[in-house]
């Protein structure tokens, strides 16, 4: 087929499955924009599969709907995918807000209760580093705590940078589910 035959099968078809898939995108998609986003990509991958020669589509209904379900699915798995970050900002939400809580330096909202909350959380943040291996334990606290630099700690141990990271990286993991629970009860409550 030469191109210019392609194109104009390829606009026929357009007019022709525009109100069928959008239909049928509808029906299984809440949002109106999304669907107009599956079907705009669906005629996107018509137009390259009939550029290219070398796969031609020989049932244009069944191919065309075949396309639109698995773009319906994969929006729907990148829907899901994107739920994840959210609950890790989440975390990241308990170890600032219960720094925050241990680290406040301004006097003048010490109180008694604020006092009780910090030595509760120094308590649960000491047990919680006590279940750390050693060396994950040794350079959170080094970092967050004393403040030494990764570089610096490298310098001295011969350990590779890396590797402090990614013991470190396990540590703050670890820390935000084991505070989680403490962020909750006391945080939120």
């Amino acid at each position: 087929m030469s191109n210019k035959s392609n194109q104009k099968n390829l606009k026929e078809w357009i007019a022709k499955y525009t109100p069928k898939l959008k239909s049928f995108i509808r029906a299984q998609v809440s949002s109106g924009d999304d669907a107009d986003d599956i079907l705009q990509d669906v005629f996107y991958q018509l137009a390259k599969t009939v550029d290219n020669a070398m796969n031609p589509i020989e049932n244009i209904s069944a191919w065309l709907y075949r396309v639109t379900q698995n773009m319906i699915i994969n929006a729907e798995t990148k829907k899901k995918e994107v739920r994840i970050p959210v609950s890790q900002d989440d975390d990241e939400n308990v170890l600032e807000e219960i720094s925050g809580l241990l680290f406040h330096e301004d006097e003048n909202e010490d109180t008694p209760e604020t006092e009780y909350l910090r030595s509760l959380v120094w308590t649960e943040l000491e047990n919680a580093l006590a279940e750390l291996s050693a060396e994950q334990r040794e350079i959170f606290e080094l970092t967050e705590l004393d403040g030494v630099p990764v570089k610096e700690i490298s310098e001295t141990t011969g350990v590779p940078i890396n590797t402090l990271l990614s013991r470190k990286h396990y540590a703050i993991v670890y820390l935000r589910k084991r505070l989680r629970t403490l962020y909750n009860d006391l945080i939120l409550t």
